[in-house]
């Protein structure tokens, strides 16, 4: 599903944020991404994604060429792919139905089918009795739970979760964990960047671990 090689990110000033990561996730896999603070884990996900582009390097989504792709092939490609962030990113004067709904607008997918993709999400992660009120009448498990919906609400083919846990308590923690547990059981590829170690101990999965931008 997703393959790297060789895979290098520089940014401005010459800061090496990886440094030749191969990688393969296969299809349908849990992979938590594991390392301290500035190990490279966010930017790794931004290159899976398409938000960043490598340095050097080649990914293979879902047998494509992100490098060598023309631009306006990549859209398609990353509607295959539901973002979550650590810092939630909900619009807090759009109510949880909107900001779930907005990625489908942004497709141009009609009202009816809309409402109803919506609605089937806020009862997935059990939220269907928050649909109007706004982010900050939330709490935080609520709010992550929101930008969780607004990533699946679309069916991607994978799922990308950028230290989701890292704001919440270690019983939220779980909850969320078991969340996305649930959505990889149906098929959904799941790749989850964090440092929490009570996790990593819980949840024996395929782990992938940097240390300053470099497999470890």
């Amino acid at each position: 599903m997703i393959q790297m090689f060789h895979v290098s990110k520089t940014y401005e000033g010459g800061t090496p944020a990886l440094t030749d990561i191969t990688l393969k996730v296969q299809k349908g896999e849990f992979v938590f991404i594991t390392g301290p603070s500035g190990a490279g884990k966010s930017t790794l996900l931004k290159i899976m994604c398409g938000s960043e582009a490598p340095t050097e390097g080649q990914i293979i989504l879902d047998g494509r060429n992100y490098v060598r792709i023309p631009p306006e092939e990549l859209p398609p490609l990353r509607r295959r792919i539901g973002f979550v962030f650590q810092d939630f990113k909900l619009l807090p004067r759009k109510t949880v139905f909107e900001n779930i709904a907005l990625s489908l607008k942004v497709m141009g997918a009609p009202p009816s089918e809309i409402k109803k993709r919506v609605t089937r999400m806020l009862s997935y992660v059990r939220l269907q009795h928050r649909a109007n009120f706004k982010p900050l009448q939330l709490s935080g498990g609520e709010q992550q739970r929101v930008a969780i919906a607004r990533a699946l609400v679309k069916d991607p083919a994978i799922i990308l979760a950028d230290e989701p846990t890292g704001n919440l308590d270690p019983e939220l923690s779980v909850q969320i964990i078991e969340l996305f547990r649930e959505v990889n059981s149906r098929g959904t590829t799941v790749v989850v960047a964090t440092h929490d170690k009570g996790l990593l101990e819980r949840y024996a999965r395929h782990s992938i671990a940097l240390d300053a931008g470099r497999l470890a």
